[in-house]
């Protein structure tokens, strides 16, 4: 047995990329497999009930499956002598800005990311090509792996669709890709991650879009490292083993202090609310709409025939069924509905509930500022809960 943690995923993956920095930055050991190896697809696969990653095998064999719960093992596990520090701010206020990001991050991002890795093959296509080959079984042949990249890169094109990437959004999603560029890059002028000099939560949740699409594709690496070149040295210190100072030489590890958050980094709240908020809450109404429609579904389950589906009524991978519509930068954009993204606002639920009132207050006044307040109230008619690597509806309450 391995005295060290094996991690199956890939560089060209959105989602290996949360928990990749994380064990990278808290210096713990691990090797990363291909998911196309075969202890993945005979031992792994079986085990978690669909082909996903990130999957972590700890040293006893134990798999864990999630970006999330892979950082929880070491945050709130038995890993956590492993860690350098605490990715979990202790101040109720960061917590929830920490929570904010980690979902904004993994899943408000999605649109960007997708559409400049999918719609710039002229820049992107050869190197995807070859990185690609990566999550294949090995021993393919190289006719073998150019038909399975038509057929990964065919679903995900589908995927960014339904992520809302179409010709009429495709321009605004580079307008505000830009905005977000200059918002973050203003906030790292003072500080070397988002919330202080260590990172967060909030980090790992925005590196996973951040690395694995926008900072290693050839298209988007050349808008960040042009416009946004201190936002390109936050990607690079969150994917480093050692620690990558330079212009913070001399920085302790502390976070922001006080009760008050510095103005850049309310304005990328704000941001954050804006672009992601109405999509979050159509979900919601839309998740409620189907829950009410659906009062028999067991707890436990999904309510669906195939319980390792990840959209609302069904669909394998990221092209997920159910879909909400909602107004984005004067247009209206329809988006896969995923019962994941619930289950990630619930933490930012679930930390809060156990503030103080006090703090509870100031967290509400602060997020009223940024225009983010509703997300503190917004809950699906179950609870969605994970339970032998799935999601699944808790019980009607």
């Amino acid at each position: 047995m391995s005295n060290k943690y094996t991690l199956y995923g890939a560089p060209v993956s959105l989602y290996t990329g949360k928990a990749r920095s994380y064990l990278r930055t808290q210096g713990i050991p691990f090797v990363e497999m291909s998911p196309g190896s075969d202890r993945y697809l005979n031992e792994i696969v079986p085990a978690v009930g669909r082909w996903i990653i990130p999957c972590m095998e700890t040293p006893d064999g134990t798999i864990i499956q999630d970006g999330a719960d892979i950082i929880d093992h070491f945050e709130r596990g038995p890993g956590q002598p492993l860690r350098r520090y605490n990715a979990y701010p202790t101040s109720p206020l960061l917590l929830a800005v920490a929570h904010v990001f980690e979902l904004f991050g993994g899943e408000g991002l999605l649109r960007p990311a997708m559409h400049y890795r999918w719609n710039f093959d002229e820049q992107n296509l050869s190197f995807l090509t070859s990185e690609f080959a990566l999550l294949m079984p090995q021993g393919l042949t190289a006719e073998q792996a150019e038909q399975g990249f038509l057929q990964n890169s065919g679903r995900m094109r589908k995927a960014a669709m339904v992520f809302g990437v179409t010709p009429e959004s495709q321009p605004l999603i580079e307008t505000a890709f830009h905005e977000w560029l200059d918002l973050f890059e203003a906030h790292l002028v003072d500080h070397p991650y988002l919330l202080g000099n260590r990172p967060t939560i909030g980090d790992y949740g925005l590196i996973a879009a951040m690395w694995a699409h926008l900072y290693r594709d050839p298209a988007p690496t050349m808008v960040i490292k042009q416009r946004a070149p201190r936002v390109g040295r936050w990607v690079e210190r969150m994917t480093s083993v050692e620690p990558y100072r330079h212009e913070f030489i001399g920085n302790d590890d502390d976070l922001i202090a006080g009760d008050e958050l510095p103005a850049t980094l309310v304005a990328m709240l704000r941001y954050a609310s804006e672009e992601y908020l109405p999509e979050i809450s159509a979900h919601v109404a839309a998740a409620n709409e189907w829950l009410a429609e659906h009062p028999e579904i067991e707890a436990g389950t999904n309510g669906l025939d195939d319980p390792a589906t990840r959209g609302l009524t069904g669909g394998r991978g990221l092209i997920a069924g159910g879909a909400a519509t909602f107004p984005w930068r004067g247009i209206e954009l329809t988006t896969s509905v995923m019962p994941y993204r619930f289950w990630l606002m619930q933490r930012l639920h679930d930390d809060l509930a156990s503030a103080s009132a006090d703090d509870a207050a100031n967290v509400r006044k602060v997020f009223s500022v940024a225009g983010l307040e509703p997300v503190l109230d917004l809950r699906t008619l179950r609870r969605v809960e994970r339970f032998d690597h799935l999601e699944v509806w808790g019980p009607l309450t």
